[in-house]
């Protein structure tokens, strides 16, 4: 642990809810150092204040340190988060086709990256190395927070791009230039998260297991008066906070960090039943044994192999609740969670499925799809896209809770289904789908779930899919109708069986309303909708304010549409088509296969 600061964290999400003294005491700290005795003027104002106010304080998360508690503050450092990645300093400084060019080269999106920028640190603390020791922070954060690579502008007087390359920052090539705010040349710098952190990889990787103890402690500021943020930090975070940290205790680093996040004080519950868990672990391989007690503990003994059981296995720590939770390690707890889909699903066809990787975008309709899907086991890695925020009119369909409102939807289906499964590999697309993250959203998928309100997502998504031979399915959530295209068999294959004609994603943008509507009708066969649901579309912005939709329908869409992926990416029979599992239909007296006399 970084003991010899105290670091403290806090998130501001948007400028109406900040609290405007401690926001202003960070910039007054921020623009002190950087005007370094007159150095760069111009983060002094007339009256002899010093100003640095800037947009990107907002979306942020901020990093203080000091030599402990309630102490003066030292330094300090700002992380962004993707939501102001419109305010970027290096998207500013490239301009914003250079910038989006260099995140696909690279090989990421907009919503994956982050920009840490104002590292400064008060002279008398440089020495003793803080600068170090908050940028592995900021770096440490953004992995924790789920990012894939970090950008950001640097000097170059003091040898601070050096100093960034050292945590494996690269600069771009012909981006140095002068700027006279600095008073230096500035370059930009990016950092890919899969590339490791340089030389300082074991220090971004403790402060990444040590985010959540930044994150739970007080952001007091020592002097005037000392602000708190009135409604908790903890709030802040779970706006946002999606990923689960795992430890290992087995391995070092790892061990000194769980036992530092339990000595933090931000654990709010532990959870270990991992005794039970090696006993479920025990008579799923052997089933028919029924040992005696001393023959059950023996052979759990042997499976801890001489390892304490707190060791064993991982710990997931889940910061969005706060709860911290004991699991066998990924392989016998996949083992133990899917024993129950034998008979249907056989351990060779559950290692096939989690192999593969599915993309769901729309996670209203989708996310009973997406918790089906990591329930069952169909597939091991996900994209999931969605740029609305939970609601309250969504809470008649969508599996969440009235502490979910205002989420964003992509982040709620994350942590449903870590918490079902934490050792997923899930990214998410908080921006929905667009043209500019499109193909990397799309591209290595062996299952696209379209789910989404919009027609150009929907035509583009399939357009994609086709060009990569991915296969789509759809569930419509009105008389179980379920689409399916299986662009990998056939790759000239109409979109949509042909419903909606030759039209492109690029003629959607110039449609009226009507006549982009007039597609979603086609889309759908507006022939062969439900009475209730053609009666409401004459009814859309009069007596109601959107389509119907029953949590009943979102739920049997879930089933239905993971019924096929399981086919699909089993190499089972399923065809391309459009099929109906009508509710209307199936339960009748026609349908009944009791005979009333066989009651009597």
């Amino acid at each position: 642990m970084l003991t010899q600061w105290h670091i403290s964290a806090f998130l501001v999400s948007a400028e109406d809810d900040a609290d405007p003294a401690l926001v202003n005491d960070v910039r007054e700290l921020r623009a002190r150092v950087l005007f370094d005795h007159g150095r760069r003027p111009a983060f002094r104002a007339a009256d002899g204040s010093h100003v640095d106010d800037q947009e990107l304080d907002f979306f942020a998360w901020h990093f203080i340190a000091r030599r402990e508690p309630g102490g003066t503050p030292l330094g300090y450092v700002r992380l962004s988060t993707p939501r102001a990645g419109h305010l970027y300093q290096s998207r500013a400084f490239l301009g914003a086709e250079h910038y989006e060019e260099t995140l696909r080269n690279a090989g990421v999106t907009a919503e994956e990256t982050f920009e840490h920028s104002r590292l400064v640190v008060e002279h008398r603390a440089r020495k003793l190395g803080l600068g170090i020791h908050l940028n592995a922070v900021a770096i440490g954060a953004a992995h924790a927070l789920g990012a894939k690579a970090m950008i950001g502008t640097s000097g170059t007087k003091d040898g601070q791009d050096a100093f960034h390359e050292r945590f494996g920052f690269t600069a771009l090539t012909g981006t140095r230039r002068y700027v006279e705010q600095y008073t230096e040349d500035v370059v930009v710098m990016l950092h890919r998260v899969a590339d490791g952190a340089g030389e300082h990889h074991a220090l971004v990787e403790q402060a990444r297991a040590e985010f959540p103890s930044y994150a739970s402690a007080a952001p007091a500021w020592a002097g005037a008066g000392g602000h708190r943020r009135p409604d908790g930090l903890t709030a802040r975070a779970d706006q946002d906070s999606w990923r689960p940290v795992l430890f290992t205790p087995t391995v070092p680093a790892d061990r000194e960090a769980l036992t530092d996040l339990l000595a933090s004080g931000v654990v709010r519950e532990v959870h270990d039943t991992l005794d039970d868990q090696l006993e479920e672990l025990v008579r799923s391989r052997e089933p028919w044994d029924r040992p005696d007690a001393e023959a059950l503990r023996r052979k759990k003994d042997e499976q801890l192999g001489g390892v304490d059981a707190w060791e064993y296995g991982t710990w997931a720590w889940y910061p969005w609740s706060a709860r911290l939770v004991h699991v066998l390690p990924r392989e016998e707890f996949r083992l133990v969670r899917t024993d129950r889909n034998r008979g249907k699903v056989e351990r060779p066809q559950q290692r096939e499925l989690f192999g593969k990787r599915v993309g769901i975008v729309g996670l209203s309709v989708g996310n009973s799809a997406a918790v089906t899907f990591a329930l069952e086991g169909i597939g091991g890695a996900y994209k999931l896209a969605d740029f609305d925020a939970f609601g309250l009119s969504n809470l008649n369909r969508l599996r969440a809770g009235v502490h979910h409102l205002g989420v964003n939807k992509a982040v709620i289906s994350a942590r449903q289904m870590f918490e079902i499964d934490p050792y997923l590999d899930i990214e998410i697309f908080t921006d929905g789908l667009t043209e500019h993250n499109l193909d990397a959203f799309v591209d290595g998928l062996d299952l696209l779930v379209e789910e989404c309100d919009t027609p150009y997502a929907k035509i583009a998504a399939r357009e994609r899919a086709r060009d990569l031979g991915v296969p789509v399915v759809m569930d419509c959530n009105d008389r179980g109708m379920l689409d399916v295209e299986r662009f990998d068999l056939e790759p000239d294959r109409p979109l949509l069986h042909g419903l909606i004609g030759d039209i492109s994603s690029a003629d959607l943008k110039t449609l009226s309303h009507q006549e982009k509507v007039d597609i979603m009708l086609a889309m759908v066969d507006a022939e062969k909708i439900s009475p209730e649901l053609r009666a409401s579309f004459d009814e859309l912005g009069k007596t109601l304010s959107s389509w119907p939709q029953l949590a009943s329908g979102v739920a049997l869409g879930g089933a239905l549409t993971a019924e096929v992926a399981r086919r699909i990416l089993l190499g089972a029979q399923c065809m391309s088509g459009r099929f109906y599992v009508d509710f209307a239909e199936l339960i009748t007296p026609a349908t009944n296969t009791v005979s009333i006399g066989s009651l009597v």
